[in-house]
């Protein structure tokens, strides 16, 4: 073979999907192939003649255009146009022309329809839409090193080790202490016939009965806790020591077709995989000072890498730092309190960002609030300064620097009481200008994490239904929304970050999570959806047919793989002692996951056109 002929075939062999061929098949396939050249302008791919192909790209571009002219994707080297090809009409099409002078490989497609008869791996990629390819992407993408199995795909009932220990509600606490000590536990379910009706544990003797002199012939249900968060059966580890975490407890009721079948415990989790640094949460809520915690948040970059290699994808991972985030957070509350005293009235502890949509990673600044009782009179003021101070300078010392932009409880302007910051609200809606738009992507996404009298709550229902009823801010929102676009064509330099630190990178945040959590949020709050979360606001919406059902599953997969790649981008950073950032050079990604990439960023692109349309943005930009 020729010395041409063999680079061609090397070309091929690192591309998807002719990565997929037998080295005999690929061996054979430049021989198939003709070479086109097209100049600079011309009309792409060209008109279909009698013998239609799938072209190749081999060097140049080509963009592609909607119907109204505007720019929507690229194509460069290793791309594929197949559209003379196609045996669906599913796929959208769109206007192109070559952008620079572009070199092509040209393959009949009566060799591409035996090609994919004979070899079903290739046929795949042809095959599958882009959802379907996204989901497989991602799950190459999460394939780990690491042995075993592990929490992230173990389940419940392989960690449940006997049959749950129960008692009912008339028994006396002194007879509940005893059937504790009987059978060697540390909790005790309370079933009212086959219905849970409680539980207590060794902590609730303590606090509910001895230290508050409660005299142990009294029934059970004094001291026990009713209001339980169960587990099934199916639960992954993971999931469930998560919501552990989430809740500040040490165990889990099991379930199984309603029926309570066992308890987990924290002691499970220590048993099953004692080197999982999520363990730390139960450090946090010892630590008593500003010094120990921050030697744990130390220790939260080394809980990223030890998921990622783990094979936790990106919602795993957020939930995981979220939840310990969250630990750290209500611990320098219970500091702040004990050094200060009790509150002089109610208030609520705010979170922004995104620590309230439980997606950070350990590369994460703060966002955060205080929301006050219209109780307070202007001297408490200086009781909930000094609270915010604290929090956030702990929070600081622990890894989650201060917010760029000061948006913390320790500035004046986000310490307000609910009749303040509903009159905030209310401007932000009212006038959304882009001030108010910015602050908006912040606090409608807002969480309480400390709120014993439900005034986030409050707050939260009435601007759901403010901002739900008001067209013209959701279409300022939807305007918004739009500003941060995919970098289509993102391996070509005229997309990359020129020179500086990040020369050649692309702001994979920027350009490729926020565009989904924009749009997630818009759709959000025009369907009056309360939940923040970017995954459980897509599913929402589509429930709701503010979406469509495929539009939010692609969206939803689009968002874990981009997050996930940048997840292990930053875990890679932090196991070469660098600090990680969100700048990803596309370099670093193989052929195909740049190919899954791009896709994710077309599908982007397709659905903010489609939501431009929806608003008619143009008149609000």
């Amino acid at each position: 073979m020729d010395v041409e002929l063999i680079e061609i075939q090397e070309f091929l062999a690192s591309h998807p999907p002719f990565d997929q061929l037998p080295e005999e098949t690929l061996a054979r396939l430049p021989r198939r192939l003709s070479v086109r050249y097209f100049r600079r302008g011309t009309p792409f791919p060209p008109e279909a003649t009698d013998s239609p192909c799938l072209y190749i790209l081999r060097r140049g571009a080509v963009e592609l255009r909607n119907t109204r002219g505007e720019l929507v994707g690229k194509l460069a080297e290793g791309d594929l146009c197949e559209q003379h090809c196609r045996i669906s009409e599913d796929e959208p099409r769109f206007q192109a022309n070559t952008a620079e002078d572009t070199l092509v490989y040209a393959l009949p497609c009566a060799d591409l329809t035996e090609l994919r008869a004979a070899h079903p791996a290739f046929a795949e990629h042809f095959e599958q839409s882009t959802s379907r390819r996204l989901r497989k992407a991602l799950d190459v993408v999460t394939e780990s090193p690491a042995s075993g199995t592990g929490l992230m795909t173990v389940q419940v009932r392989d960690m449940v080790q006997r049959a749950p220990i129960a008692t009912r509600p008339e028994t006396s606490i002194r007879e509940a202490a005893r059937i504790m000590s009987e059978h060697h536990v540390s909790s005790l379910l309370i079933m009212d016939g086959e219905h849970l009706a409680g539980m207590i544990t060794d902590r609730d003797l303590r606090n509910r009965c001895v230290a508050a002199g409660l005299a142990t012939d009294q029934p059970v249900r004094a001291i026990m806790t009713e209001k339980l968060t169960t587990v099934d059966m199916d639960t992954l580890g993971f999931q469930a020591l998560i919501a552990m975490t989430r809740l500040n407890v040490h165990h889990l009721p099991v379930v199984e077709n309603g029926r309570v079948v066992g308890l987990i415990s924290s002691t499970d989790f220590t048993r099953f995989q004692s080197a999982n640094s999520i363990y730390l949460v139960g450090d946090i809520h010892r630590a008593d000072s500003i010094e120990t915690l921050a030697q744990i948040g130390a220790k939260i970059a080394e809980l990223q890498v030890h998921l990622i290699l783990g094979g936790a994808t990106a919602t795993q991972v957020g939930q995981a730092i979220s939840a310990i985030t969250d630990a750290i957070t209500l611990r320098l509350i219970e500091l702040a309190e004990a050094d200060l005293g009790a509150p002089p009235v109610p208030y609520a502890w705010l979170l922004g960002g995104s620590q309230a949509r439980r997606e950070q990673s350990a590369h994460s600044d703060q966002d955060n609030a205080l929301l006050i009782s219209d109780e307070a009179k202007p001297d408490d003021d200086a009781y909930f300064a000094a609270l915010a101070r604290f929090v956030n300078d702990g929070l600081h010392a622990c890894g989650f620097v201060y917010c760029p932009g000061d948006v913390m409880a320790s500035n004046p302007k986000w310490r307000q009481t609910l009749r303040i910051w509903n009159k905030y609200f209310s401007n932000w809606i009212l006038k959304p200008e882009p001030m108010a738009l910015m602050l908006s992507n912040v606090f409608f996404d807002m969480r309480s994490l400390r709120d014993p009298n439900g005034l986030c709550e409050e707050l939260h229902e009435r601007i759901i239904e403010k901002s739900r009823a008001n067209r013209i801010f959701i279409a300022y929102m939807a305007a918004n929304a739009l500003k941060n676009r995919p970098p289509l064509g993102f391996f070509r330099n005229i997309v990359l970050i020129q020179g500086g630190d990040h020369d050649h990178t692309l702001d994979i945040k920027h350009r490729g999570l926020i565009p989904i959590i924009d749009l997630a949020r818009v759709y959000a709050l025009s369907a009056g959806i309360m939940e923040n979360n970017t995954n459980e606001r897509l599913q929402t919406a589509a429930e709701r047919g503010a979406l469509s059902r495929d539009g939010a599953a692609n969206l939803i997969d689009a968002l874990e793989l981009i997050a996930t790649l940048r997840m292990r981008h930053q875990a890679q950073q932090l196991r070469n002692g660098e600090k990680p950032d969100n700048f990803l050079a596309p370099d670093a990604l193989s052929p195909l996951e740049r190919g899954h990439l791009k896709e994710a960023f077309v599908l982007i692109n397709t659905m903010q056109e489609a939501l431009g349309q929806r608003y008619q943005t143009g008149r609000f930009a």
